[in-house]
């Protein structure tokens, strides 16, 4: 089966290649992907797949049916949107969208995922269970997943996989990681409440913006010193906002910043944790505070079965020496974690870094590009993972 979906993978490299050009230069936003999930659609559709738009508001469902007595139904889940980045890479098919650019490797995702359904489909007599590809909207704004779960997409799903470039590993090679992958991303906004006054009479006011500085300190600080270093917490102050005048004391200013974490057990307490440092700076120079923790994303923690699963059947299709064991989680964030609040999954990492280059730059990144050989890479691992999934008990 290994060699018929190599040979079916090498088949269809040009026409995937095409796809993915086509979906890199005309890229959509979060939430925007009209032309994105109809282009979807119809190719799912000519591939004999049951295809469902509007789900999750922009997203689409493609499933794959048969008469095996597996009652197990797979998903495997890519994403569709783009960054709100000017692309600067020169490619022929660059972005024609002023401003948008798949700097995050969405377009290679998207068309692993049709290339998977595509070889899926002519052996699926052969599969024995049922196969739903998620197409998902808004992974960037980190909202798509849970529009897809209020719309069902998971329901009678037994396990999910995922896949994500990674320009740190050559084209060719994947990566493969147990247990935490992706961290939580929390959204925090602190407001420190002061007293207006004379720039050159401080002493008369309780200057925010002063207060705010020592907020940021204190946070900071405490960090190294009061958790775990085994279990990272990353603090991070994007965006103040603060004062009217250079020579009138601020008594407002709003903190904006963004929280990441890899433990439940860590994540669960840093609400409390950042609203005690706080109140105590502000209570010792005499200001008001309100603290406001929104949980987004929790952290991808892949299941140990799956991730031995898509291990075994990379090595037996690529070799070991192109399958890494990831030392390491990475602090970004992910929302195909919402489904594994559901299901059991895994995500792996497909290699998309040019072996003779010196600089492979990273994702978000104005001049990022692909070695598009990675494409057969990720159909190849996707699609034996799903066939051996249902070969075993």
């Amino acid at each position: 089966m290994l060699t018929r979906i190599k040979d079916l993978a090498t088949q269809l490299a040009p026409r995937l290649i095409e796809i993915r050009r086509h979906i890199h230069s005309h890229p959509e936003l979060s939430g925007q992907e009209y032309q994105t999930a109809a282009f979807v659609a119809g190719v799912l559709s000519s591939s004999g797949l049951h295809v469902q738009e509007g789900i999750g508001k922009t997203g689409v469902i493609g499933e794959l049916r048969n008469t095996g007595k597996d009652d197990r139904l797979l998903a495997i889940r890519t994403d569709m949107d783009a960054l709100p980045i000017q692309e600067r890479t020169g490619l022929e098919f660059t972005s024609r969208a002023e401003g948008i650019m798949h700097a995050c490797g969405h377009d290679v995702h998207t068309t692993v995922g049709l290339g998977t359904a595509m070889i899926l489909s002519q052996i699926a007599e052969e599969l024995g269970g049922k196969v739903r590809f998620l197409f998902q909207p808004a992974e960037e704004i980190a909202q798509g997943a849970n529009w897809m779960v209020r719309d069902g997409a998971i329901e009678n799903v037994s396990a999910v996989l995922g896949i994500h470039v990674f320009p740190s590993i050559p084209a060719g090679s994947i990566g493969v990681r147990y247990g935490a992958l992706t961290a939580a991303a929390d959204d925090l906004e602190i407001l420190i409440i002061g007293e207006s006054g004379h720039g050159a009479r401080p002493h008369e006011a309780v200057d925010a913006i002063w207060i705010a500085s020592q907020v940021i300190t204190a946070l900071q600080q405490a960090i190294s010193r009061t958790q775990n270093p085994l279990r990272p917490v990353v603090l991070s102050i994007g965006k103040i906002s603060g004062g009217r005048a250079p020579n009138v004391i601020a008594d407002k200013v709003q903190l904006l910043g963004t929280v990441r974490s890899l433990h439940p057990e860590t994540r669960a307490h840093l609400p409390n944790w950042i609203e005690n440092i706080v109140a105590n700076v502000c209570h010792a120079y005499g200001a008001h505070y309100q603290v406001n923790y929104r949980q987004g994303v929790p952290s991808v923690q892949n299941d140990y079965t799956l991730t031995q699963l898509l291990q075994s059947s990379a090595e037996e299709a690529w070799s070991s020496d192109r399958v890494q064991v990831l030392p390491e989680p990475s602090l970004g964030a992910e929302d195909f974690s919402v489904y594994l609040e559901h299901v059991p999954g895994s995500m792996f990492r497909l290699g998309v870094g040019y072996k003779d280059r010196i600089i492979n730059h990273s994702l978000h990144h104005p001049e990022f590009e692909v070695d598009e050989s990675a494409i057969i890479t990720g159909v190849v691992t996707m699609a034996y993972t799903a066939y051996k999934y249902f070969q075993q008990p």
